[in-house]
């Protein structure tokens, strides 16, 4: 069964609706701050897996609006960048950098190690390292067909894509509890600020204030981030670095707050008008965001987990409990022990496990409950769309050698 990009999107949408409804009565899910398109995505693809074995049916989704949505929520975080706030992010963005290329090695060395003791080659658990899990299903794709044509690892695709499947699940689940429990433990105040930099405060949900003409001019800027970002990633194609296509977006947006910000230093006038237009950037930050999400959970095929079920539920066990453990012991206390550290202790398990939309929206649903998190939602960002990826390639090209 089939199932076309329209009709897709349509049924994303339904999904995070039944997220929503489902977080806003469980006080469980909005204390742990768990995702909300976790909850909808996921009752999804189970859905999907009880067809699958219970009737013989495969559904496939055409997620065809899943990348643009991607590349809006990017662009929006770009615009609500304030580049004069950018120098505070330079001390905890070298700290978070540093541990997040420390952690990928050791993630590496880990799968490794793992794959050694099933008797499988060492290189097969890069595989379930940082390749999958840090860096995605394009990096998994990426590097595919040299560990099967060069490296003789017949599985080297599925044993990646089944990791980052759990993987993605794992950090949706596991980023909300940890900075509810490092609040907890640690006594932390919250902000309590409900300008958040996406979405709005539970409590104010349903009662966000928008304008029509700020949320005219906030479409009109994302779409001009959006025409600037494909430039970008042109002119970056053309060199020997390798970004993925959001990163293009997100600098776009920062370079058009600049611009804006320099001409029209009140914030104020008729086609720049940050106090109108904040709220609407937002709102379709938050929507681009979790409708990606749904998308990405409800497209998981888990029945493709089987051939490798005991290697992988090892590795990825072994790999959870890694992140948890480097999350409460390093991350927080280097990132200084506040509520903006438990934000980005959030997101790291984003980072490690998922994606960067995984990371912010982890991010994003402790912010809801508990406020805005500034430092978090500038670091992070850059972090992810700067550093993991070069990185990323470098740690792999070395290991896989």
């Amino acid at each position: 069964m089939k199932i076309d990009a329209f009709h897709g999107f349509t049924l994303a949408i339904l999904l995070l609706f039944v997220g929503k409804g489902l977080v806003a009565r469980s006080g469980i899910l909005r204390r742990y701050s768990i995702p909300e398109s976790l909850v909808g995505g996921l009752a999804c693809a189970l859905v999907v897996f009880v067809l699958y074995y219970g009737m013989g049916v495969t559904v496939s989704f055409d997620l065809e609006a899943r990348d643009a949505l991607l590349l809006y929520f990017f662009a929006a975080i770009g615009l609500s960048t304030d580049a004069r706030t950018l120098r505070h992010g330079g001390r905890p963005l070298l700290i978070l950098s540093g541990l997040a290329i420390g952690f990928m090695v050791l993630q590496n060395l880990v799968g490794m190690e793992t794959a050694r003791a099933f008797g499988l080659d060492p290189r097969a658990g890069l595989m379930v390292g940082s390749i999958s899990l840090t860096g995605g299903v394009g990096t998994t794709l990426a590097w595919s067909d040299y560990f099967v044509q060069n490296l003789g690892i017949a599985q080297a695709q599925e044993l990646g894509l089944a990791a980052n499947m759990i993987g993605l699940i794992a950090a949706c689940t596991i980023g909300g509890p940890i900075a509810g429990l490092l609040m907890r433990r640690h006594r932390l105040r919250a902000s309590g600020d409900s300008a958040l930099e996406i979405g709005t405060l539970h409590s104010d949900e349903q009662h966000a204030r928008l304008d029509y003409y700020g949320v005219l001019l906030a479409l009109l800027w994302l779409n001009l981030a959006l025409m600037l970002g494909s430039g970008i990633n042109a002119l970056v194609a053309l060199t020997p670095v390798t970004l993925p296509a959001f990163v293009g977006c997100l600098l776009a947006g920062i370079l058009l707050r600049m611009v804006a910000d320099w001409m029209r230093p009140s914030g104020r006038g008729r086609l720049w008008n940050w106090p109108s237009m904040q709220p609407g950037i937002a709102l379709v930050s938050d929507m681009s965001l979790g409708l990606f999400l749904t998308m990405a959970l409800m497209g998981l095929r888990l029945w493709e987990l089987q051939p490798v079920l005991a290697f992988i539920t090892v590795a990825m066990l072994v790999q959870i409990i890694l992140v948890i453990a480097f999350v409460f012991l390093i991350v927080f206390r280097a990132m200084g022990k506040d509520y903006q550290a438990a934000v980005m202790c959030a997101g790291f398990g984003g980072i490690a496990l998922g994606s960067t939309a995984t990371a912010i929206a982890n991010m994003t649903a402790v912010t809801r409950e508990h406020g805005a998190a500034r430092e978090a939602f500038i670091v992070v960002p850059l972090v992810c769309g700067f550093v993991i990826d070069i990185a990323n390639a470098l740690v792999i090209s070395l290991m896989a050698g």
